[in-house]
């Protein structure tokens, strides 16, 4: 990956010690501060607008210093998490970015194509490290499934189906695709190792007409020429975690809610017969096979743990963060894409990197660059 030193307008303000304010300090924001806390040579700032979740972390981290607004410590420290509502995202990174700070933000990284582009080239800009936290993404298991797709264990991949469903945490300024799908979307990719290229979604509100509760995605990758089904919902009674890799040879399972058998494989498949006679054309054409199911040992190490020691590394080293900005604006590619879609849902979409769609809503047709660098239509 491309290594840059750290700009100089961070390093005029670095100490001995990294300076690093987690804005936000609710579901995600306290679990950065635990796990920033942690880290050595690391002094936190929380900032939180609210005075009771001020309170509480003092309360727990009394060594932290606390701040009610982002712009009251952008000079004394030396890097931002925003751990915000989605919304808010852009607006704290930019200004942090402005500033020449460093910043990891929550998943997803902007509610817009045009702000998750402006937040790249602003920190290509300004040379500090942007960074998204696509947390699977540094999870062991899913090392795993991807080393098991790359291997080539389990044979031409067919499908990818996942699952992410609980009861609550309704959002109040983004759907339920918005919320969820973005961990999805960044593993189905990260295991495949490719961006898909197009989307369908089908997503609707069961309990309030503001934001949609329970969503199915498709998305379809060139390359590979496989399919992820992606499910997302609040609305589920029981919490699940879980992505399913269907491939010709093997079939894998990755389930995050299981304390010891997060992989298993799958020695299990589905054979096509020839059909060579009259009376086999009348029978289904397919042999069953089954074979023995692995769990392998998996080194557990927290996700959030490694992503944020690995921001930090970024700091201190100018290193590429391993889930750039790039990575967090193909990803909003795609969940931009679906908003396109809630409201015509079953028709595809173009919705790569390199592809857009209209503000009206329709299906656009795929962008390619110009010679004078323009995009214009295929």
């Amino acid at each position: 990956m491309r290594q840059t030193a750290p700009s100089a307008t961070s390093s005029a303000h670095r100490t001995s010690r990294d300076r690093i304010a987690v804005v936000g300090y609710g579901y995600w924001g306290s679990k950065h501060v635990r796990v920033l806390s942690s880290i050595p040579g690391v002094d936190v700032t929380i900032v939180d607008g609210q005075t009771d979740r001020l309170a509480e972390a003092a309360a727990h981290y009394p060594a932290a210093r606390l701040a009610t607004r982002p712009e009251d410590v952008l000079g004394q420290v030396d890097a931002l998490v925003v751990a915000t509502p989605p919304g808010s995202h852009a607006a704290i990174a930019l200004r942090a970015l402005e500033a020449g700070r460093h910043v990891l933000v929550e998943k997803p990284l902007a509610t817009s194509v045009e702000d998750a582009e402006l937040l790249v080239k602003t920190a290509d800009r300004r040379d500090v490290r942007l960074m998204v936290g696509h947390t699977f993404e540094y999870n062991a298991a899913v090392w795993k499934l991807r080393e098991l797709v790359r291997s080539g264990a389990l044979g031409r991949i067919l499908y990818v189906d996942t699952a992410r469903l609980s009861l609550g945490r309704y959002q109040s300024d983004v759907n339920v695709i918005w919320d969820l799908a973005p961990h999805d979307i960044s593993i189905v990719s990260y295991v495949l190792d490719e961006m898909p290229s197009c989307a369908t979604v089908w997503a609707h509100s069961h309990v309030s007409r503001q934001r949609a509760d329970v969503a199915y995605l498709r998305l379809d990758f060139p390359r590979s020429q496989a399919r992820a089904y992606v499910h997302v919902s609040w609305l589920t009674p029981n919490k699940v975690r879980q992505v399913t890799v269907v491939g010709e040879k093997k079939m894998a399972v990755y389930d995050d809610m299981s304390d010891n058998e997060r992989i298993r494989v799958y020695d299990i498949g589905v054979d096509v017969q020839d059909i060579d006679t009259a009376t086999g054309a009348h029978t289904l054409p397919v042999s069953y096979r089954t074979g023995d199911i692995v769990s392998p040992y998996i080194p557990f190490q927290e996700p959030l743990l490694l992503q944020d020691r690995h921001f930090v590394d970024c700091i201190r080293t100018g290193r590429r963060p391993d889930t750039p900005g790039e990575r967090g604006l193909e990803v909003v590619r795609v969940l931009a894409a679906t908003d396109q879609l809630t409201g015509v849902a079953g028709e595809d979409v173009v919705a790569g990197a390199d592809v857009s769609t209209d503000v009206a809503g329709k299906p656009s047709v795929p962008l390619r660059p110009t010679a004078d660098g323009r995009l214009a239509p295929a």
